[in-house]
């Protein structure tokens, strides 16, 4: 924290630093709390859901309608996320577009709580502006999210990531910290198992601000996330059995292509490239941390920091590379990361507020439409790097600006000579108003939906549309099933949130039957096996078929022949080359 680092020149805790009074301005928040709340009603009534979020929430539905458990249900994720969004989708009601707004103002209100936590947190360690603009930060980072990240399992565990922080350095007693963060700390390396990075990262700013603080943390925690892990296989019959099985899966993962480091550093580079364009504040985190770091005092506290600040880097980044999918959410840590160290690096301004870093802020609050609108050949990563160039050359700016009032300020006699302005009421409005506009920079209709290779393939307008046609699919779907009549769905999970029929097995989607399209040896996993015998044994009266997603003709041959031996399914040319079609469970099957 900008406050605690500066001070911390030995090593010493930030309860033994001199407490500064914490001045609050009841006319200022106001003016910032207004946009930033019509910016968050607008995304919950507008963002809508990913498809992977439709995935989980169609198989967990239509798994209970089965009569199976989220404990009982795959769906990709590990058991503790499942009930985290069961309990989610069972809060709330409504058709579609009401239930999805509800779901998306619960996932606002939890984020709004850890952020309102560590807010309190803070003013411990910081100035009551710190606290507030780098608590807010975070708190928008997470509520403002891309849509392709909120409520993903990394979404999630970075929630509980900052309630742990804030659990942690909010409590006088350290050990008291450490006892009430280890829970959300640990259920957040629960939420994917690959999230541990992000709950080290919660560890590693602890440790930034007191090193004590972080050994109990993670004293506690570790052995507190293998308890919790334990419970899942014991409350789960299949939970060991998936947790072995699921990685397999995984074509691009490490574990099966062997590291590669100059691919791993060329595709680095194009995803947080990729990312930048979705959260643009990601490309002012090196100028965020240049001015923190050019006021923190004592070399060797800077180059702790720095270290720190690497490995973090380092740990988010490694852990989408490991996974290997480079999917735009594994790295939903990185923009959060990246709106505190803004927070604190525009809210730790001690004499010149940083004017040309918070005009840039302000300026790439429209960065991902004026990008997305670039010709192809100008959509590169190369593009996007020079962008962060020029925040970083304007963080440099300000910190030589604010270097040369400090030195006026301890000449012999001098005195600062920042206009008074710079230290009331009207830079900290600006400065707030600039994060709360480059944050909601992911919101807007002309905003990435998704960008691959620098390339924009759809913005969320498109992604809306893309909607429609999916319910009218679902529709059609419905249009032809008897009510309530159970389905086999062989597609993805957003056509059983659609079309919304019970599923006749623990097994909803069949994802491990899918993955023999590129994976001949899934076939040789207990979860395919049970997978499969969805399709014979009892088999539902109906399956519903995605030609995009499961292609009859490429998954494993023999899956194949025990399909076709059941279901009847139209060709293309009795469908008319649509897609998505229903089929038929032949007689006597």
């Amino acid at each position: 924290m900008a406050t605690a680092l500066a001070d911390n020149l030995d090593g010493a805790t930030p309860a033994a630093q001199p407490k500064r009074p914490v001045r609050r301005s009841p006319l200022w928040w106001p003016a910032v709390a207004l946009p930033a709340a019509v910016a968050v009603a607008y995304v919950v009534v507008r963002r809508r859901l990913t498809g992977d979020l439709e995935y989980v929430l169609g198989a967990l539905r239509t798994g209970r309608q089965a009569g199976y458990s989220p404990s009982e249900v795959f769906t990709h994720r590990p058991y503790f996320y499942r009930w985290f969004i069961a309990i989610l989708d069972r809060l709330t009601f409504g058709g579609t577009t009401v239930h999805e707004a509800l779901i998306e103002a619960a996932g606002v209100l939890l984020a709004a709580a850890a952020a309102f936590a560590l807010y309190v947190a803070l003013l411990r360690q910081l100035t009551g502006r710190e606290a507030a603009l780098s608590a807010g930060a975070v708190g928008l980072a997470l509520t403002l999210a891309p849509r392709n990240d909120f409520l993903q399992p990394e979404w999630a565990a970075v929630v509980l990531t900052v309630l742990a922080l804030a659990a942690a350095l909010g409590p006088e007693k350290p050990w008291r910290g450490a006892l009430l963060a280890a829970l959300p700390l640990a259920l957040a390396v629960m939420m994917k198992y690959s999230t541990a990075a992000s709950a080290a990262i919660g560890v590693l700013l602890v440790y930034a601000v007191d090193r004590g603080r972080a050994v109990r943390l993670a004293l506690i925690a570790v052995p507190g996330a293998v308890a919790l892990f334990a419970l899942s296989v014991l409350a789960g019959s299949h939970e060991w059995q998936w947790t072995k099985d699921m990685p397999q899966l995984n074509a691009s993962a490490i574990g099966r292509t062997g590291i590669h480091p100059g691919f791993i550093l060329d595709r680095s580079v194009e995803f947080l490239a990729d990312r930048s364009v979705e959260s643009p504040v990601l490309l002012l985190l090196p100028g965020a941390l240049l001015l923190v770091l050019c006021r923190v005092r004592g070399r060797r506290r800077r180059t702790e920091l720095t270290l720190v600040a690497l490995t973090i880097g380092g740990a988010a980044q490694a852990v989408v590379a490991v996974q290997g999918n480079w999917f735009m959410y594994h790295g939903a840590q990185m923009p959060v990361l990246a709106a505190a160290l803004w927070g604190l690096a525009v809210g730790g301004a001690r004499r010149s507020p940083p004017w040309f870093f918070g005009a840039v802020s302000l300026l790439y609050g429209g960065l991902p439409v004026l990008y997305a609108k670039l010709p192809e050949d100008l959509q590169r990563p190369y593009v996007v790097g020079l962008a962060g160039l020029a925040a970083l050359l304007a963080a440099v700016l300000d910190a030589w600006l604010e270097a040369r009032v400090r030195a006026r300020a301890q000449s012999p006699g001098g005195r600062a000579t920042a206009p008074r302005i710079s230290r009331g009421v009207l830079p900290a409005v600006l400065a707030a108003l600039a994060g709360v506009v480059c944050l909601a920079a992911s919101s807007w209709p002309g905003s990435p939906h998704l960008v691959q290779f620098g390339e924009v393939l759809a913005t969320n307008s498109g992604y809306l549309r893309s909607l429609e046609d999916s319910e009218k699919d679902a529709d059609r779907i419905r249009a032809e099933l008897p009510a309530d009549a159970p389905v086999l769905y062989l597609a993805f999970g957003d056509a059983a949130y659609f079309v919304g029929h019970p599923a006749q097995c623990r097994y909803p989607i069949a994802t491990f039957l899918q993955r023999t399209r590129f994976l001949a040896d899934v076939t040789e996993l207990k979860s395919f096996q049970e997978n499969a015998d969805c399709v014979d044994h009892d088999p539902a009266p109906y399956a519903v078929l995605d030609r995009g997603w499961f292609r009859p003709g490429k998954v494993d041959p023999a899956l194949a022949r025990r399909i076709s031996a059941v279901y009847d399914c139209p060709t293309l040319k009795e469908s008319g080359d649509v897609q998505f079609v229903l089929c038929d469970r032949r007689n006597g099957t």
